[in-house]
């Protein structure tokens, strides 16, 4: 085993442009979508942008890659198939992981297509074919857990949900990978907790997840769904467990939005734990708008 783990994480890529949809696709939420997409979101998600974290990423060389949510937009089925192709891009399935978000089940006629087009890339170390969520995968000293909170919801909503049947396994995946010792590093899209104006994006059952947190523990947390920096502390069972969230992967320079960025993750065991230090990598409006650089580095040591 290496002296330390490398973890990089990204999130909602949302890939465009969107496929030209059909008549009878483009219906109810889907032409809402579709609208805002033509209206604005086009010009904030750019492929360009997105190509350029994607190979910041490969030079850094990581040991995996985690990646939470929202590839699509409207979910059409075209767009499963050209994210399928950009997940290859990104990286074999065994050294990516990933988690659907809620545009990636924003229609309920396609609500499980990003099982069957991305699986490889949702299958867990037992092989259970997706969605067989939660999934744990052991990389190094890492136990990734894959969490779905991706559920259809009505216009204008984008919350979330886990539910039941993930929260019962959880109660036995957590203890039983701290006594395997591993770090534990859970991936989910939603956030576990309300963000400032996000109720209508908010996971529903976000306070049962944070009372799991609280009874059995993480050693991290890693989110995507706001489009923003994040870094919020929930208590767990032997100190607090670092929550961490990252903007769009594709998010241009400019407007009201954070700008495209990713997290760097060195993961080390130490005498005290785990020690984590993390590295904030992405543009920046004020000072280099076309170069990627570091934005941040810290340990993640509770406050």
């Amino acid at each position: 085993m290496t002296d330390h783990f490398l973890l990089a994480h990204l999130s909602d890529p949302h890939l465009g442009p969107i496929p030209r949809p059909r008549g009878l696709e483009l219906f109810g939420k889907r032409a809402i979508g579709y609208v805002n997409w033509q209206r604005k979101r086009h010009a904030i998600h750019r492929r360009d942008v997105l190509a350029q974290i994607v190979a910041d990423i490969h030079a850094q060389k990581p040991d995996h890659i985690a990646i939470t949510g929202d590839l699509v937009n409207i979910a059409l089925p075209a767009e499963f198939t050209e994210a399928a192709a950009w997940l290859k891009t990104v990286g074999s399935p065994h050294d990516v992981s990933l988690v659907p978000g809620n545009h990636d089940a924003y229609d309920i006629s396609t609500r499980h297509h990003h099982a069957r087009s991305w699986s490889d890339y949702l299958r867990g170390d037992d092989g259970a074919a997706p969605p067989a969520f939660p999934y744990v995968r052991r990389r190094g000293p890492l136990a990734l857990i894959g969490i779905s909170t991706a559920v259809p919801t009505a216009p204008f909503m984008a919350t979330g949900l886990v539910g039941r049947t993930q929260y019962e396994a959880l109660e036995h995946i957590l203890p039983q990978l701290a006594q395997e010792n591993l770090c534990r590093v859970l991936m989910i899209h939603h956030p576990p907790y309300v963000a400032p104006g996000r109720r209508i994006a908010r996971l529903r059952d976000a306070d049962r997840l944070r009372d799991l947190l609280k009874r059995y523990g993480a050693e991290m947390v890693l989110h995507g769904h706001d489009h923003r920096h994040a870094a919020v502390w929930l208590d767990g069972p032997l100190g607090k467990i670092p929550v961490i969230g990252v903007p769009s992967s594709s998010a241009s320079s400019g407007g009201h939005h954070h700008p495209a960025a990713y997290n760097l993750f060195s993961i080390a065991h130490s005498n005290r734990g785990w020690r984590i230090e993390q590295t904030v990598r992405g543009f920046v409006n004020e000072t280099s708008p076309d170069r990627i650089t570091d934005i941040e580095r810290k340990e993640l040591t509770a406050p």
